[in-house]
């Protein structure tokens, strides 16, 4: 896992993570459902939750003396949902122009810009995220400019700073946009067609290229003064260095056929396409490069660079061999993700596709686990990893089920059933009732 710290040295994260698990107990869920996001479905299994980690999993596993044992009844457990692609914090609710962070549209390139800068800790779309069953989230600049920013991955809790919710050792993305939105943003005064989209990449990481260069240059020497820092070609820099993973909105196959050339010419990766409504067209080209796909279960048809979105597009990219996330761009969509993944497993069933439960509930676990680099620590229920779960009143693919209770690093941080365990903003106390006000 790329780690966000070991940056070379004029590059290191000025704003670490500063994030401490919550208090834990040792827990066992016993009698329940696993889909461990790894392997196939545990049926009637335990699993052990000890010092952050999950510690035991399968069909019996020891009680030690001083554990909480939640019996589930038959009820279903997953890994914590995670969304690879929201704006929670930088367009908080209320919606209002004094809130409205996310797209630093001054420039078509803002690498410069740190998307945590804008977060809002008291955000109360967060606390229902949370109470939807999503653990993790990125969260990216928008979509204005062809280089948006750094993105930050954080972890859904309550805290007083972005840095008590940032992920600790998870790198941060960089946003790229292509097509119909730089174009429209800057129609009268930068790149209004896509050919001059391709021309500004291309620009700014030529320009990033002899940054790299000089920088390196001298850490390898250190002789006279350092170079001068630039803030905006710092970010591109490390995305030439492997340490920024590449966050790529596009919609249209062919676009992304253009970006993953861009991306050869100058010798980094793309992570994940988002939004991709055509992954379906090139999904053997994703699966060949190891680029993920973020996606929507069923938008489409909303603009002219969406028209070819079809329902069965998750499915077809996922059969086709690449690593396939379904993720929101919403925060509606957040609090929802295991009925958007039903969705898309529905879809591709309806078009001829052998698709298993399983293959569902990766696209919202360890494949956008994968996407944001932090695969290695969570994403799935495996032994050692980050005891990270959320226990399900039902099936997990069925509308009518809910997130019970939320564990994040072992840590009971959601549970609907109990008032005290559920987490309200700062913002909404005195405003929002005690009871059932995270519903």
């Amino acid at each position: 896992m790329l780690v966000a710290g070991a940056l070379s040295e004029p590059n290191a994260d000025a704003f670490p993570s500063t994030y401490r698990p919550f208090p834990s107990r040792t827990t066992v869920l016993r009698n329940v459902n696993i889909f461990t996001g790894a392997g196939p479905l545990i049926r009637n299994g335990s699993v052990l939750l000890q010092d952050g980690k999950i510690a035991a999993i399968g069909q019996s596993v020891t009680a030690p003396a001083d554990a909480v044992v939640i019996d589930g009844q038959g009820r279903y457990v997953t890994p914590g949902l995670i969304d690879t692609h929201s704006h929670l914090g930088v367009y908080p609710a209320p919606g209002t122009a004094a809130h409205n962070d996310g797209n630093e549209a001054t420039n078509p390139v803002t690498a410069y810009v740190w998307a945590e800068h804008s977060v809002w800790p008291q955000d109360p779309q967060f606390p229902r995220v949370l109470a939807g069953g999503t653990t993790t989230i990125q969260v990216l600049p928008g979509s204005a400019n062809l280089i948006g920013g750094r993105g930050v991955t954080l972890k859904v809790v309550p805290a007083r700073s972005v840095q008590e919710m940032k992920f600790p050792g998870a790198p941060h993305g960089l946003k790229m946009a292509c097509g119909e939105n730089p174009k429209r943003v800057y129609a009268s005064r930068g790149p209004s067609t896509r050919m001059a989209n391709v021309a500004g990449y291309r620009t700014a990481w030529i320009n990033a290229e002899q940054y790299r260069r000089r920088w390196d240059r001298w850490l390898e020497k250190r002789e006279g003064d350092p170079p001068a820092r630039d803030l905006n070609l710092e970010t591109l820099a490390e995305v030439l260095r492997g340490n920024i993973l590449v966050h790529n909105h596009c919609y249209q196959a062919d676009e992304m056929l253009v970006m993953i050339d861009i991306a050869r010419e100058f010798g980094y990766r793309i992570r994940s396409f988002h939004h991709g409504v055509e992954t379906y067209k090139i999904a053997d080209v994703l699966a060949r490069d190891s680029i993920s796909a973020s996606i929507w279960s069923d938008w489409g048809g909303f603009k002219m660079e969406a028209l070819d979105g079809i329902k069965a597009n998750v499915g077809l990219t996922h059969a086709a061999g690449a690593r396939t996330v379904v993720h929101s761009d919403d925060p509606s969509y957040s609090q929802r993700l295991n009925q958007e993944a039903a969705k898309s497993l529905a879809a591709g069933r309806r078009a001829g596709l052998t698709l298993t439960e399983e293959d569902a509930i990766s696209w919202i676990t360890i494949n956008p686990a994968w996407a944001l680099g932090i695969h290695e620590v969570t994403g799935s229920l495996e032994v050692g990893k980050s005891a990270d779960l959320v226990l399900w009143s039902g099936h997990p693919l069925s509308v009518y089920s809910r997130a019970e209770r939320v564990w994040i690093d072992g840590a009971l941080m959601y549970d609907r059933n109990d008032p005290r365990q559920q987490w309200r903003t700062d913002f909404e106390l005195g405003y929002v009732p005690t009871a059932g006000g995270n519903r």
